[in-house]
Formats: structure tokens, sequence, C-alpha cells
């Protein structure tokens, strides 16, 4: 009989515009890479939110939910800079764990004078099932009054002229 667990690798959504980069750089390579784009508009960058909430939760839910009923451990893979947006996760002993965190990074590397990337596996963070789920799938609410506030600044913004009364007193 065989042994088996499951490694769930994450990449990251993006949000913006892919195209427009893209064309840009097919009619001038060069031109394109010595520019500095990425400060424009919809320019691509990564979700990390929607890649967390939409992708690995439930990745985590419902395969790792199976494993972990059948006793069985998950790796997942993913860079560094994502792991660094997940909500803190308590760490264990590798005998205790349920999930090791598999955390990589490309690291730069001079491989005959040309200067390449090479994904290196940088870090192993061991974690139970359970209060990893919850750290990821729990919301951390803000204070409501800095919410209302937030609210009433963006309502005040789509008015000609600012209200004479500058709080909402009961919203609901």
């Amino acid at each position: 009989m065989f042994d088996f667990g499951a490694l769930e690798i994450q990449a990251v959504y993006i949000t913006g515009n892919v195209r427009d980069p893209f064309e840009q750089y097919m009619k001038h390579p060069k031109k394109f890479l010595q520019n500095e784009l990425t400060n424009q508009p919809n320019y691509p960058h990564p979700d990390y939110l929607s890649s967390s909430r939409k992708r690995l939760a439930p990745q985590l839910l419902f395969k790792g939910g199976i494993l972990h009923t059948w006793h069985k451990k998950t790796a997942v893979a993913l860079n560094r800079s994502f792991f660094n947006t997940l909500p803190p996760l308590q760490s264990v002993d590798k005998s205790k764990a349920d999930i090791a965190w598999l955390i990589y990074d490309l690291e730069p590397i001079k491989e005959n004078g040309i200067e390449k990337y090479k994904l290196t596996k940088t870090d192993i963070i061991f974690t139970e099932f359970e209060s990893a789920l919850l750290s990821i799938t729990t919301s951390a609410p803000g204070n409501i009054e800095d919410f209302l506030k937030l609210l009433q600044d963006k309502l005040d913004e789509q008015l000609e002229s600012p209200p004479i009364n500058k709080i909402i007193e009961k919203p609901f």
C-alpha cells in the first residue's frame, strides 16, 4: 500500500491590462525594457487578496478538508510576496503539522555574464490545518467609525456641494 499527500501550487491573480504592455513590447522590445511602465494606469500587478480569498481558501477548505479528514498532509507552494500578505499563521513543529508552506522566491543569478532568475525555495513554515484555515478565512473587521467616515467622504466626493450634515447618524 502507498501513502500519499497533496501539493497545492498557488499562483497569483493579476489585476490590470496585460494586452497593452504586451503590444508595446512586441512593437519595440528594447525600448519597452528601458521604460518604467509600472506606474502607468491599469498596468498589471499582483492581486494577492483575490488570490487568497478566491483560490487559496477554497482549495484548502475543500481539498485540504478531505485530506485532513483522511489524516493526510498537504504542502502549499507559493511565492514569498503572496505568503507575506496572508494573515499571521501559527507555526508548529514539523511532527505536528498538517500543512507545509513551501515559500519560493526568484533570485537573480549571473550565468555567462547574463542576469537570469532562479526559482529557489527560501523557507518552509509548518502549520496545523484548522488554525491555518481559520486564520486565512476569518475577516479582521476594522473600526466601524472609520468605515462610516470613509463612506461619508466617498459620498461627499460625489456631491456637487458638500452637505450641511456631514455625519450619517443612523445608517440603517
